[in-house]
């Protein structure tokens, strides 16, 4: 089958194409210059680049090559938002409609344009199911009494992060939230909190939006989050069951052991 896949930052689009092309379905990659890498070249059907303004050539491109479905694959950062990058008089459009401008209303205002072009977007982690993260504790050591509370902790201040679009991640230590995240992004914002804890250890806690579906910012943990969590005397994580991809799994999950990290996959009641 053809997809298109709008291509952002990150492992997350080149591990998706890899999949789908053993799988032989066909993806053409749209790829966003300010976020994607050149490596998705060598691995889609045919490639394109564009600016992430423009929204016009994205509709444009999946008309001549008869796309009806796109995944959106990989970060965006968020701050892009107020950056200096022109958008088109398609995006204008958009921008003008939206009393909001977080991730929901963003993408969920894109993905109402491609709609109303004929083009869905479809589950992004579709060629990636393998990778969700199973229930349970997914590290050799499973998190002390102390990780414990503040997980629980910190699964509440999350999902109620989650459900208003603010961010997916908070940092806890001793059951007191030390940062949020917001627009900077997972890593940045462990960085911060390790500045406030003062050497305590922390947790790291990541939840899924409140939305049931996975079209896009879907929770992605890969080799960087545990060096940036090793970095920050970070020694435990918490995820969303079916819902957070562990990107370079069997890597991921090696080198957490080797540090000795806690990783625990909870299924989301929300």
């Amino acid at each position: 089958m053809k997809y298109g896949m709008l291509a952002g930052n990150g492992r997350f689009p080149v591990l998706a194409l890899e999949t789908a092309r053993r799988l032989g379905d066909e993806v053409v990659a749209i790829c966003l210059k300010e976020e994607a890498s050149p490596e998705i070249e060598q691995l889609a059907a045919k490639c394109y680049w564009i600016s992430l303004g423009e929204l016009g050539k994205l509709i444009d491109i999946c008309k001549k090559e008869a796309i009806a479905q796109i995944i959106m694959a990989g970060q965006v950062k968020h701050a892009k938002i107020f950056s200096s990058i022109r958008p088109d008089w398609r995006l204008i459009k958009l921008l003008a409609s939206l009393k909001e401008r977080n991730t929901d209303a963003l993408i969920g205002g894109v993905a109402r344009v491609l709609e109303s072009e004929g083009i869905q977007l479809a589950d992004s982690t579709l060629f990636l199911k393998p990778l969700l993260a199973g229930q349970g504790v997914l590290t050799k050591r499973k998190p002390t009494a102390n990780e414990n509370d503040d997980i629980r902790y910190g699964r509440r201040i999350a999902a109620a992060l989650a459900a208003i679009d603010v961010g997916q991640s908070v940092a806890i230590c001793e059951r007191a939230c030390v940062a949020v995240e917001a627009m900077e992004g997972t890593d940045a914002m462990l960085r911060r909190a390790a500045t406030l804890a003062n050497g305590r250890p922390l947790t790291l806690v990541k939840a899924s939006n409140r939305r049931h579906h996975m079209l896009f910012d879907v929770p992605v943990i890969g080799l960087e989050t545990i060096a940036v969590m090793a970095e920050t005397g970070t020694t435990a994580l918490a995820v969303d069951a079916g819902r957070t991809l562990l990107l370079d799994r069997e890597a991921l999950l090696e080198k957490a052991n080797q540090l000795q990290l806690a990783i625990d996959s909870y299924r989301s009641s929300t």
